[in-house]
């Protein structure tokens, strides 16, 4: 079955996220959880919410992305660039540093509407906060490479 018929959950995740065979984990069951139930199923890692913002910019979900920007550097709002095809993720390192914080490397790749390819390189960093009864990973900043 295709992705396209099998519709978009059960989609491979574009973050890239393989299982324990090395097959791409369909969306559902990788960032769906995350950016579709946010309120009730955060992230359970740095990484694992560095993945769901790029799947959240493929899907072009301001919503998540917004909701998972830590307050102290969250934007008022977010535009997407008209055009813009994301073409892959490589996550580097995840680098915890201590409970509460965390690192991680990666590069996401995209193609312009004038067709240029773009790479992304950056040092992101992750800070986690009690949210209610839940803990929460935030996006804090990064370092572009």
């Amino acid at each position: 079955m295709s992705a396209s018929s099998s519709g978009p959950a059960l989609a491979p995740c574009p973050c890239g996220r393989r299982d324990r065979n090395g097959l791409l984990l369909p969306y559902a069951q990788c960032c769906g959880r995350y950016v579709d139930d946010f309120e009730h199923t955060p992230a359970p890692d740095a990484e694992s919410l560095m993945r769901s913002r790029y799947t959240a910019f493929v899907r072009e979900r301001a919503d998540y992305l917004l909701a998972t920007w830590h307050v102290s550097t969250r934007p008022a709002t977010l535009d997407f660039e008209p055009g813009v095809k994301w073409l892959g993720l490589d996550v580097r390192t995840h680098s915890p540093r201590d409970a509460d914080h965390a690192e991680v490397e990666f590069v996401a790749r995209q193609r312009g509407r004038s067709g240029a390819a773009v790479r992304l390189h950056e040092r992101s960093r992750f800070v986690r906060e009690p949210d209610g009864e839940l803990n929460r990973w935030y996006y804090l900043d990064g370092d572009l490479r």
